[in-house]
């Protein structure tokens, strides 16, 4: 299960350690994230793939943070559908747990990454495992959830079993829980293989496929 740390503006200076932890990526959860911010948090962060959330940002400000690195972006059905022909930049679709069963089905046919469902619950209810399973069972792209503040490594257990392919922390996580929740992560047991049947989860990693182009240009120059 890949571990996406949850960031805010306020914690920017943190950011370090989510490379520091080993997480598989960062996700700035603030609303209306800046140039200037995303830079600072690109240079803390180091070389792990980082995210925005782009809700009801203009187009212009979405290609300025794909131009500074941004490597995907979380956005949600309000959001304007010009988002989903950006080909250059990975893409990943907030859902309500109450989104109708139809509808949850035709993301099947949009080209995106994967599926954050959203939600704010103090604990993972029992409630909350059967709306993740159902959701997971009716999409084909790879699901993350939401973590509360305090998770235990039965509720992670759970949700594995269930499908669930990735997590996104709260951004109230101190460093300690932060690398705690890792450890628990790392210690998942296997799935059987009739849990999911999709492939699994592969982060978009933009800025490294710019630093490899660079890198070509570079060789096919010398030569």
């Amino acid at each position: 299960m890949l571990l996406i740390v949850g960031l805010s503006e306020t914690r920017i200076k943190e950011a370090a350690a989510v490379a520091g932890i080993g997480s598989d990526a960062g996700l700035i959860v603030s609303e209306g994230t800046s140039a200037k911010t995303f830079e600072e948090v690109v240079e803390a962060a180091g070389d792990i793939p980082l995210g925005v959330f782009v809700k009801g940002m203009r187009e212009k400000e979405i290609d300025e943070l794909v131009s500074l690195g941004c490597d995907f972006v979380v956005f949600d059905i309000w959001d304007s559908a010009t988002i989903l022909g950006k080909k250059e930049v990975g893409k990943f679709l907030v859902i309500e747990p109450s989104l109708d069963q139809g509808l949850v089905r035709a993301i099947n046919s949009f080209e995106v990454d994967g599926v954050l469902i959203d939600g704010a619950d103090s604990v993972i209810s029992v409630e909350r495992l059967l709306v993740s399973r159902r959701l997971v069972e009716l999409l084909e792209e790879p699901v993350i959830i939401k973590l509360p503040s305090l998770v235990t490594k039965e509720e992670l257990t759970s949700l594995w079993r269930g499908g669930v392919d990735g997590v996104v922390s709260a951004s109230t996580q101190s460093t300690e829980a932060l690398g705690e929740l890792k450890k628990m992560l790392s210690g998942l047991p296997k799935r059987t293989r009739d849990t999911r049947t999709a492939a699994g989860i592969v982060l978009p990693r933009h800025r490294g496929d710019m630093v490899d182009e660079e890198d070509e240009q570079e060789e096919e120059s010398r030569s």
